[in-house]
């Protein structure tokens, strides 16, 4: 019998990082994947626990717990520690969809409902998920599954980030057609667009999405619903329609220049599209040799410092309104919800290498912007706040009378996150929406037969929500299907 204490003496492993000095010289991923005896040492730090919270997958008053698509994560552990990487994929496949997109970028608020990481570094659930997925694809174990029986089912999915994937791929295996639309030239959403190769190898996306294409899912590109076809039109051809459409309208900053100013999403897309197709940047999104400004201190403007540092920017800063974390949880972020401590993410460190300090300004905010003649952005003045927290719970930001500071900048990049779907795409839907998201219940629109599903339904989150997204509306659709046939037949 396997000992079932290892979590006191095998220290944790988050997996090899390629050279921060070299890395930054490509756009190649920055980090490996666990070797097996590595994979089954840390998966032996896996408590067994009576209750373990990384699956639980719900959020209760704010509180957010584990995986939201409930993955069997004790089970492929104890299986990974065995060395049977065989029979955990097979336990990480029935609820996981894409583990080889989830075990690269997802923020794994698995981990932070370990039981372990009560008073201890968390297992490393995030790097043995990827593991198990990579050998797998390695060996040969992930084939087609081309399901044996069709319906006469047509159903059509708009947008191919993972939530429409997702609902492609379930409703493909339950024996329907699937035809999947994605505006853009290449199938896959922001995980081929939006996340940098560093991240997410783009190799990685294409071999699943050929994998579905075998499996007989039909990815038709350059094809924008409104433009190019009509809901109405769907609706005509098909029996059910899934509007996974995203949310990538951004939140914008009012007073800003108009020249030398961008958003964090166009300009990862347009640097991931040179990449993929060679197509020349704009000025804006060349930043070798610039000073580079990222507002925003989330995840995306990290890869936005990722990024400018393998263009060659010459500086990096990146602002951020919200006091620096520290490295223990605060009494209103307590256990089991995802922790928010202080992390030296893979841009950081290379900034770090690169300029000597953490690119990273907190509790920072723009006084005025300086330009040239011509109107272009030169540089900022700042301020430092305060942060006061009220008894009332009202929080307020003063500023710092001295800490005034000046911070030349070519480029400025906002990545404040985003307000809802994008506003053509909501003209060009004839959908109910409220509050820049597409309005549903159980999945459903306003439209009989039409449904929605991901960060166009909920707004702005993690890939691996829009996984359970994809997961569940696909359910709804099946039940819509079965009614349909009832009352026809």
């Amino acid at each position: 019998m396997k000992r079932r204490d290892q979590f006191m003496n095998v220290p944790r492993q988050a997996g090899k990082e390629r050279d921060s000095s070299e890395r930054i010289g490509d756009f190649n991923e920055y980090k490996e994947r666990f070797s097996e005896t590595e994979a089954s040492e840390q998966a032996s730090r896996c408590m067994d626990c009576g209750t373990p919270f990384c699956h639980v997958g719900e959020t209760y008053s704010q509180v957010k717990i584990g995986c939201p698509v409930y993955n069997l994560i004790p089970e492929w552990n104890v299986l990974v520690e065995q060395g049977n990487f065989q029979e955990a994929l097979e336990r990480l496949q029935e609820t996981n969809n894409f583990p080889e997109f989830t075990g690269r970028v997802c923020p794994a608020p698995c981990e932070g409902s370990c039981t372990l990481s009560i008073n201890e570094p968390a297992v490393t659930i995030k790097q043995i998920e990827r593991t198990i997925i990579d050998i797998g694809f390695e060996n040969g174990w992930v084939q087609p599954r081309i399901p044996s029986v069709r319906s006469q089912h047509r159903i059509a999915i708009v947008g191919s980030g993972p939530a429409g994937l997702a609902a492609a791929d379930q409703l493909n295996q339950a024996g329907h057609h699937v035809t999947v639309f994605e505006r853009e030239d290449q199938v896959g959403g922001l995980l081929t667009y939006g996340i940098p190769a560093m991240k997410l190898s783009k190799d990685i996306v294409a071999r699943r999405v050929r994998l579905l294409e075998t499996e007989g899912i039909t990815f038709k590109t350059g094809v924008t619903i409104g433009l190019d076809v009509s809901l109405d039109q769907l609706e005509a051809d098909y029996d059910a329609v899934i509007l996974c459409v995203g949310a990538t309208e951004p939140r914008k900053i009012p007073d800003a220049p108009g020249q030398g100013v961008g958003y964090a999403m166009d300009y990862l897309t347009s640097v991931t599209r040179q990449l993929l197709t060679g197509q020349s940047l704009i000025d804006l999104h060349d930043t070798r040799g610039k000073d580079v400004l990222v507002i925003g201190g989330g995840d995306t403007g990290a890869d936005c410092v990722a990024t400018a540092l393998r263009q060659g920017c010459r500086s990096v800063v990146q602002f951020g309104k919200h006091q620096m974390p520290g490295s223990t949880r605060t009494a209103d972020n307590m256990w089991p919800d995802t922790p928010n401590l202080f992390t030296l993410d893979y841009g950081y460190e290379e900034a770090h290498v690169q300029f000597g300090r953490d690119p990273r300004e907190y509790l920072i905010a723009i006084e005025r912007y300086t330009t040239d003649e011509a109107g272009r952005l030169t540089g900022v003045w700042t301020i430092y706040n305060d942060k006061i927290r009220h008894a009332d719970g009202r929080v307020e930001f003063q500023k710092l009378p001295g800490t005034e500071k000046y911070y030349p900048v070519d480029t400025m990049l906002i990545a404040i996150g985003f307000s809802g779907v994008e506003q053509d795409v909501l003209r060009h839907l004839p959908v109910a929406s409220q509050n820049g998201k597409i309005k549903t219940m159980a999945y459903a629109t306003d439209r009989p037969g039409v449904f929605a599903a991901g960060d166009a339904r909920r707004g702005q989150s993690l890939i691996v929500w829009a996984i359970r997204e994809g997961r569940e509306v696909a359910e709804k659709v099946e039940q819509h299907l079965l009614t349909v046939h009832k009352q026809t037949g």
